[in-house]
């Protein structure tokens, strides 16, 4: 994922050292799965139509014996493999790729265009890492279904669409995931960064990442002449003046030690330049830990908002509308330590790290707030020699929806297949206790 790491108690020196022990299934795997990473990150498709995708996985999964079932709230697919009386675990991939234009210079790069939902021509990348996620999916998959000796009960696999949207998991649900299909004793997901090294996860008990509030804006002012704006309301100062006083709000407003963010993503005003434009729109992101700072955070904006316009004599209030959010993904703690101990077996104790909530978000949240128990672990991606360096340099690496992000695939997909077993059989031994409902 993206910022916000801590890795409390541990050298930095530990991050390079403690090589995995060596897995024979995995290393059986993983040249089929590289092969379908590189043609998902070849073909990506953005939220909402992963057609190609979504029938891709199906294909592979149907194979290996799995009862599939798509279209399951928009593209999402379900496979359930059954294996005697036992747990359900559910593991989670997602489907959906980005409108970044990739600059990664890999010769397996995405030349993908394609018409997003405002109709406009975007690129298109998995610059989240999320061909990584279904790549390890799809091998774990496989080993599972070839090694049945090795657990019992039923194993749920789920493509889920629009992650990069939060509105697949919603989707979902209302589709039937946890009534048409064997409701879970656990949930498990992960997610490939430039966090921590290839080879390394990190495991955070409790919050996880933060609330997350998409904002557009609409500054209402009165259009005319460049030449002579003594005969407008110009929305682009009153939006310059706006971005600026939304700054205070975690600097000012916010309690030290408390997390906000408020960052003005996008800002679109004004055709030609002495033409003053009648509105200009901002777009906003928000990130919270906590439920009072979040209310407190978004009342403030519209607070500022409001003030602003009204400062500068607009014709009508702005038009303020919340039209995406996620809230923060929480790791039950007692999992978080049971996977810890299954991860430092297969992985090595070494290659297993304490970390810190990260300030980005996700929706795997509305899985958990069903009253599932669930386990969202970080997956190092970085190339050792180059996150070493950039420790020494004190700069950082390309973050996920970066351009430039690219995970270092070998080792990081040894790792997730490998983490992604361990996890599983843990929760799926035949003696296995089911982790109490909270």
């Amino acid at each position: 994922m993206k910022s916000g790491w801590s890795v409390p108690g541990v050298a930095i020196a530990l991050l390079f050292s403690a090589a995995a022990p060596a897995s024979p299934e995995v290393d059986a795997a993983y040249p089929a799965a590289h092969a379908l990473y590189v043609e998902l990150h070849q073909h990506p498709e953005l939220s909402g139509h992963e057609v190609q995708t979504a029938a891709t996985l199906a294909q592979q999964l149907r194979a290996l014996g799995y009862e599939v079932t798509e279209h399951v709230g928009g593209t999402g697919l379900v496979a359930v493999l059954r294996n005697g009386a036992g747990h359900t675990v559910l593991l989670r991939t997602e489907l959906d790729a980005l409108p970044v234009e990739e600059k990664t210079g890999l010769p397996y790069a995405s030349k993908v265009h394609a018409k997003d939902d405002a109709g406009h021509d975007v690129s298109v990348g998995h610059m989240c890492g999320h061909d990584l996620h279904m790549s390890a999916l799809v091998a774990t998959a496989g080993i599972m279904a070839h090694s049945k000796d090795s657990w019992r009960g039923t194993l749920i696999l789920i493509g889920q669409p629009a992650e990069e949207t939060v509105g697949g998991a919603s989707g979902m649900v209302r589709a039937g995931l946890f009534t048409r299909f064997p409701r879970p004793d656990v949930l498990l997901a992960l997610h490939v960064g430039n966090e921590l090294p290839a080879g390394k996860v990190g495991v955070v008990p409790g919050v996880y990442d933060t609330n997350a509030d998409s904002l557009r804006i609409t500054i209402f002012g009165k259009g005319g002449h460049g030449s002579a704006p003594h005969t407008t309301v110009d929305p682009i100062v009153i939006a310059a003046r706006t971005i600026l006083a939304l700054q205070t709000i975690p600097s000012r407003e916010v309690k030290p030690g408390e997390l906000a963010v408020v960052t003005v993503g996008y800002i679109h005003a004004g055709t030609k330049n002495n033409i003053i434009p009648d509105q200009a729109e901002l777009g906003l992101t928000v990130r919270t830990y906590t439920t009072d700072v979040r209310k407190q955070v978004l009342a403030a904006i519209t607070r500022i908002t409001d003030a602003e316009a009204a400062a500068a004599a607009a014709p009508r209030p702005p038009a303020i509308e919340h039209y995406e959010a996620a809230d923060a993904v929480y790791n039950d703690p007692a999992l978080a330590q049971r996977m810890r101990g299954a991860l430092e077996g297969a992985l090595g104790a070494g290659n297993v790290l304490s970390a810190g909530p990260i300030t980005a978000s996700e929706d795997f949240s509305v899985y958990v707030e069903q009253g599932i128990p669930g386990f969202y672990l970080s997956l190092g991606g970085a190339d050792p020699a180059k996150y070493a360096a950039a420790q020494k340099q004190g700069t950082h690496l390309p973050s996920n929806h970066s351009a430039l992000f690219a995970p270092d695939v070998d080792p990081a997909l040894h790792t997730a297949i490998g983490a992604e077993l361990a996890m599983l059989r843990e929760l799926l031994r035949a003696d296995a206790a089911p982790p109490a409902r909270h």
